[in-house]
């Protein structure tokens, strides 16, 4: 099956440099280009794209807006942010805002192609970076949100595994920690998920700091 894309930035450069990368992949389409915000949105209602490869900083309505409404609609996009900047101030309301991974425009291109790929089938991508641009942002919030519904509902391992996302953990390192088989984490994520009513791993890495089972510096 192809995973069809639509690039959403204001650089027409940018545009041009994404679509050639990906289409060059036999299984990846570039169905469409969009310079704004409101721009993705319209092209997805019309289209209906696999994945919204989505800039943060553009005019008129800027990523994170257009993130929020697409992934609110029906049925719900799935969307990459890029940025050019790993401590870009907006990278927490952008996965607030429901992306599924985010990545930054100086990788390699085949980590954009990777990116594609795992966004496509369901799965989320939260690099290091972002991690740590977590940990930095709550860091700063004094307030502590209330406990997310269904936490109290996790098992001992299953907090254990949501703490370990929550530090940028893959499922094979949280394996690697708890001596246990990669497919046992798997399912011990997906509980989670269950659970606590999440759609992917980004939300529960937002989760389990929000609610404090990982602390900043810790």
């Amino acid at each position: 099956m192809t995973i069809r894309v639509l690039i959403a930035d204001d650089q027409a450069l940018i545009r041009s440099g994404f679509r050639m990368i990906l289409d060059a992949q036999p299984d990846i389409e570039v169905i469409g280009e969009a310079i704004d915000g409101q721009d993705a949105i319209d092209l997805f209602r019309r289209l209906v794209p696999e994945v919204v490869v989505m800039d943060v900083r553009m005019p008129s309505m800027d990523g994170i807006e257009a993130t929020r409404r697409l992934t609110a609609a029906d049925p719900p996009a799935r969307v990459l942010i890029l940025t050019t900047f790993d401590l870009d101030e907006y990278v927490f309301d952008a996965l607030r805002a429901g992306a599924s991974g985010f990545l930054l425009k100086d990788r390699p291109p085949e980590e954009l192609v990777a990116a594609v790929r795992v966004i496509a089938s369901g799965e989320a991508l939260l690099a290091p970076s972002v991690t740590r641009r977590l940990i930095a942002e709550f860091a700063k919030r004094p307030d502590v949100p209330p406990t997310p519904v269904g936490l109290d509902q996790l098992t001992d391992r299953e907090r254990d595994v949501l703490a370990l996302m929550g530090q940028g953990l893959s499922n094979a390192e949280i394996a690697e920690r708890l001596f246990v088989a990669e497919t046992t984490v798997k399912t011990h994520v997906g509980h989670v998920l269950q659970k606590l009513q999440l759609r992917d791993r980004v939300q529960a890495v937002v989760v389990a700091y929000e609610s404090g089972l990982v602390q900043p510096g810790v």
